[in-house]
């Protein structure tokens, strides 16, 4: 079964030069941004509950099972 490209994205947090609101080695829910994708951002669902702009060398992208995606978007 081939995904839409709007399904939802994930980025394990690897590095986060002391943002208190970004965990390392924890997932989290990518927001759709262009702009800040073409300018070296990620938006990301942080701590916080808010989405932020960090830069994308603080994450690699993930891809998890549905199962996994549910549970992580049930959990806000």
């Amino acid at each position: 079964m081939r995904r839409k490209q709007t399904d939802r994205r994930f980025v394990l947090c690897v590095q986060n030069e002391e943002c208190d609101d970004l965990e390392t080695r924890k997932v989290y829910r990518v927001v759709p941004d262009e702009k800040a994708e073409k300018d070296g951002y990620v938006r990301v669902v942080d701590e916080s509950g808010d989405d932020y702009l960090y830069p994308a060398s603080y994450f690699v992208r993930v891809h998890l099972p549905h199962k996994a995606e549910q549970a992580i978007a049930a959990a806000g």
